[in-house]
């Protein structure tokens, strides 16, 4: 799948929507090859590389069926998307997070999560 995306904000929204529909191929399209994922407080990367995250996603979360992002609230800085969510599917009661990318010639190229 080709995302030819010209803003920030686009590349996220469709992100979110192929998330939403489980569709990792859709999903994955969104990011660049040398996505880094870190979860606060760590200060390293917890997954490293487009293939590492297709795994996770393949593996951690596509395959809940009940797996589903509510949008709380977004915020839109430059390069950079902040999305507060509500992740329904994953465990007994939703999770809320603070997730925030960076977005470069239209891929999402790092990206925190912050759990409340």
């Amino acid at each position: 799948m080709t995302v030819d995306m010209t803003t920030p904000l686009q590349v996220i929204e469709s992100q979110f929507a192929a998330y939403n529909e489980r569709d990792l191929t859709a999903f994955m399209a969104h990011f660049a090859d040398d996505i880094k994922v870190y979860r606060m407080p760590a200060l390293t990367a917890a997954i490293e590389g487009k293939a590492a995250l297709a795994d996770f996603y393949a593996s951690e979360r596509f395959n809940r069926p009940a797996l589903r992002a509510e949008l709380i609230n977004r915020i839109v800085n430059g390069s950079r998307v902040f999305d507060h969510e509500r992740i329904w599917g994953v465990a007994d009661t939703p999770l809320e997070v603070v997730a925030v990318f960076e977005v470069r010639d239209g891929r999402i190229h790092n990206m925190w999560s912050f759990p409340a």
